[in-house]
């Protein structure tokens, strides 16, 4: 890197000037400098002095030394030859953030022994997500609100209902009770704690695991009872309530029975497509029966519809495909009986998914799970992602969800057949590539 800029630079030299400097990994929220010291680039009218030479149409931008750069931009934007006078801005590379978090040991960072849906050959990339979102000053979709509609969320201690610990640094937004019908959604299930671990889980904390989207909001939205059922006439107002309190994404972890199309379930896609007309991404999951049909509501076409991949980056041997399917996620267990590249049918099966959850025959005690796999598991990579992708800001400050989903499907990492296929959808979806500002948006 050069020690000092000339005092003038051509156009097409500017770009030099907005140095890349590594970004260490820095915590949650920090932020490293943004300006060079003591530069202010001058960019001046052409029918000023310093008009761009014969062919130009824009006259070559300068680069000022100065001792009080303050004092020197409001000197410079009072003159009637300046078109601007700014501080020179320093750009940084996204580097992989690596959290502390210690998993089920004591080492910090060993959370990567166990997530290998984060991280690794059929991870979602999450470590260079992180930097993206770092670098762009949202880290872990900060801003951002992610409704959680399951069977609630160990987000606070009631009753006999603990709060999980690795909760503790996760924002929570207002939610709702809809089984109980009131402002609580507690979890004594653990399946919806687990999902919203994955979408948020207090990351670079020192305890546990790891959350993809760490810095957004949670809203907990209970629509499915202790026992994981919920009918569709309450997922509906779930929905209705995530759309018009500001969640920008929906997570549906949950599906129902083959049988039930959508003349069955009118109501519940009308909360949908209202949901998707304020702007969420609606995110479901393709389903577990093994079915050449995504099961609803993850088939319709206001709706994200998610199935699952292995360790192996393969397709889970239990997740619908299909017409509608839109992307895979890491879903865990064994891979389907296929030739495409990774599968390994006859072999081991793949590991689940981990997160910290309630555990236990009594779901009163926390715990790193073991036996979560499916297509609820794979959701909330999604969920999560595009929580990431509107943060980052490459849409835009407000991206629409048809955007988010376009951008989703075309930075996915192609898997089986090239192209679209009904077995992977668009693809494995890949958190950093969404997220990156060297990625066209197409």
């Amino acid at each position: 890197m050069p020690s000092a800029l000339p005092d003038r630079l051509p156009l097409r030299a500017l770009a030099g000037a907005l140095v890349a400097t590594a970004a260490l990994a820095l915590p949650a929220g920090a932020h490293a400098a943004t300006t060079k010291p003591g530069e202010v680039v001058v960019g001046y009218q052409p029918t000023s002095a310093h008009a761009a030479s014969a062919g130009d149409t824009t006259p070559a931008p300068e680069v000022l030394h100065v001792r009080d750069v303050a004092a020197t931009l409001r000197r410079l934007r009072t003159r009637s030859d300046v078109r601007y006078a700014v501080r020179n801005v320093v750009a940084h590379t996204a580097e992989a953030y690596v959290p502390n978090d210690p998993g089920r040991g004591t080492a910090a960072g060993d959370w990567q022994r166990l997530q290998w849906n984060f991280t690794g050959p059929a991870s979602v990339n999450a470590p260079d997500a992180w930097g993206n979102l770092i670098a762009a000053g949202h880290p872990g979709a900060a801003g951002v609100t992610v409704a959680v509609l399951d069977t609630g969320i160990a987000y606070r201690r009631f009753s006999k209902t603990p709060a999980s610990p690795d909760l503790a640094g996760t924002k929570f937004v207002a939610g709702h009770d809809f089984i109980g019908d009131d402002p609580y959604a507690n979890d004594r299930n653990g399946h919806g704690t687990h999902v919203a671990s994955t979408i948020a889980e207090t990351t670079n904390n020192g305890t546990g695991l790891t959350g993809l989207a760490y810095g957004a909001r949670i809203m907990p939205v209970k629509v499915l009872n202790d026992s994981g059922e919920g009918d569709a006439l309450v997922i509906a107002e779930g929905v209705r309530f995530a759309a018009a309190h500001g969640a920008k994404v929906i997570n549906l972890s949950l599906e129902f029975d083959a049988d039930v199309g959508w003349r069955e379930i009118p109501q519940l896609l009308d909360a949908i497509r209202e949901a998707r007309s304020r702007g969420a991404v609606v995110v479901a999951a393709s389903g577990n029966e093994a079915s050449t049909s995504v099961a609803y509501p993850a088939r319709n076409t206001n709706v994200i519809s998610v199935g699952s991949t292995t360790e192996h980056g393969c397709l889970s041997r239990f997740s619908n495909q299909g017409t509608g399917l839109d992307l895979v996620a890491p879903g865990g267990g064994p891979d389907a009986e296929l030739t495409d590249p990774g599968c390994q049918p006859a072999g081991p099966s793949g590991r689940d998914i981990d997160q910290v959850t309630l555990v236990g025959n009594t779901h009163t005690a926390f715990g790193i799970s073991t036996g979560y796999e499916g297509t609820s598991m794979a959701v909330p990579h999604v969920s999560a992602t595009a929580a990431l992708v509107i943060a980052s800001g490459v849409l835009g400050a407000n991206p629409s969800a048809d955007a988010v989903e376009r951008r989703l499907q075309k930075t996915a990492r192609d898997l089986g057949a090239p192209g679209y296929d009904h077995r992977y959808g668009y693809g494995l979806i890949d958190a950093a590539a969404a997220t990156s500002p060297t990625v066209p948006v197409t």
